[in-house]
């Protein structure tokens, strides 16, 4: 059978969900956090389904984070990264494109499903679901969350997370370099000594499984996949990025005092850490 349905897919953020792990809710912000005054969040939704035979039903999923005050064309383009050639950054825009992205997934499937549709012989449903997640907002920070998941048949479905991090005041995406000049060796050291820190939530018949038990690398890099509170920074890795699928996505925490000396003065001013 040709498994061409990831490919349809027309937000893909990277991998993979895991066994015995809930899925992340969409809902909004860490109450920890404060918006910036003048940050005004919307969003727009598009679900449907349909029914290519009798034991086949394809169902797609989208939810879009709309940002009517930001109006930097260049952050915009990198907080919607996952769609090219956006000209129209509205909430009826994003509507409309959630909606083509609807339709191209759905006929692409019709289209492609005739090489092997009838050798599926029961029952399914395969699936596309994206979403962006307001995380909170701190000293003018941004952190949205966008998740990925799908279902083409076979043993599970495939799912990953990618954390970015917005700076409202000078209109980019965070960059790693704008906190740490920490080389990148002696951060894989800190990940790897900090693995077990923050659990994936993964048992099996003996409790609870560490992560470092999963481990697929030798080294863990430092990602582009990052955020940060007033205690830590954090890597987040989805599954089989560094771990066996059955680890889930994993998040690692660096302190900011395991950082110290190697953090970027203009991001310790702002962030207020001593």
């Amino acid at each position: 059978m040709k498994r061409t349905l990831v490919v349809l897919t027309i937000s893909t953020f990277f991998i993979f969900y895991a066994c015995k792990k809930t899925e992340k809710d969409v809902t909004v912000v860490d109450t920890e956090l404060s918006e910036p005054e003048k940050l005004m969040v919307d969003s727009v939704s598009v679900s449907d389904s349909i029914t290519l035979s009798d034991s086949l039903k394809l169902k797609f999923n989208s939810k879009m984070l709309v940002f009517p005050t930001i109006t930097d064309e260049k952050l915009l383009d990198s907080i919607y990264f996952q769609n090219k050639n956006i000209n129209d950054f509205s909430k009826n825009g994003l509507k409309s494109l959630a909606e083509k992205n609807k339709n191209n997934y759905f006929n692409n499937a019709k289209k492609d499903s005739e090489d092997w549709l009838s050798d599926i012989k029961f029952s399914q449903q395969w699936y596309t679901d994206t979403s962006m997640k307001l995380k909170g907002t701190l000293n003018d920070y941004l952190h949205i969350q966008y998740f990925w998941n799908t279902y083409e048949g076979g043993a599970h479905d495939n799912y990953s997370f990618t954390e970015r991090v917005f700076d409202l005041k000078n209109n980019k995406k965070l960059e790693l370099k704008d906190i740490t000049s920490m080389p990148e060796k002696k951060i894989g050291e800190l990940l790897k000594k900090n693995i077990d820190k923050m659990n994936s939530g993964t048992t099996d018949e003996n409790g609870t499984v560490k992560n470092s038990e999963m481990l697929l690398v030798d080294v863990i890099p430092a990602n582009n996949s990052f955020y940060f509170d007033d205690k830590n920074l954090y890597f987040h890795y989805s599954p089989y990025e560094i771990a066996a699928f059955a680890a889930g996505d994993i998040v690692i925490p660096i302190s900011w005092e395991e950082l110290k000396g190697s953090l970027n003065p203009e991001f310790k001013k702002r962030m207020k850490i001593q």
